[in-house]
């Protein structure tokens, strides 16, 4: 399964305003920047993780964007299924009602359990991982990256 770039944008915005979170709205524009996205496409984006809860906007001179729930609350996990919706691991594993794609070689499949439960373990990762999680992490990388010039 590859994640769509409107997916990775959706993460990446969620962990900027994840960064900020308690220091008040951040614009589309500095999110867009921040994180290498169009911003065009990130309003789209930030409009579908308001519409789902996950943001809220402010208006005015003071406006922008903030997460509804504390970094910790949200795995990155949510924010893929919001933006992908449900997924399957391969085509052929989507079980579609009246119809979809059908493989002569579903019945007695032994690849097919095999791509479900490594789709599983990446969800799992995905949803065992908090934006705050990532927050850490990120700033743990940056301070073992800050050289020490002490002689």
């Amino acid at each position: 399964m590859v994640l769509s770039q409107k997916t990775q944008y959706a993460v990446r915005a969620v962990l900027e305003l994840a960064k900020y979170q308690g220091r008040g709205p951040l614009t589309a524009a500095r999110i867009a920047e921040a994180q290498h996205i169009p911003v065009r496409f990130l309003e789209n984006i930030l409009g579908q993780l308001r519409q789902a809860g996950l943001v809220e906007s402010l208006r005015g001179k003071e406006g922008g964007y903030r997460l509804n729930r504390q970094p910790q609350e949200i795995s990155v996990g949510e924010v893929i299924r919001l933006v992908e919706g449900p997924m399957d691991a391969i085509d052929c594993a989507e079980v579609v009602v009246g119809g979809g794609r059908d493989c002569p070689l579903r019945t007695g499949c032994v690849l097919l359990p095999l791509w479900e439960r490594a789709h599983r373990a990446m969800m799992q990762v995905y949803d065992d991982t908090s934006f705050q999680d990532l927050v850490e992490q990120e700033r743990a990388t940056v301070a073992a990256e800050v050289l020490d010039y002490v002689i």
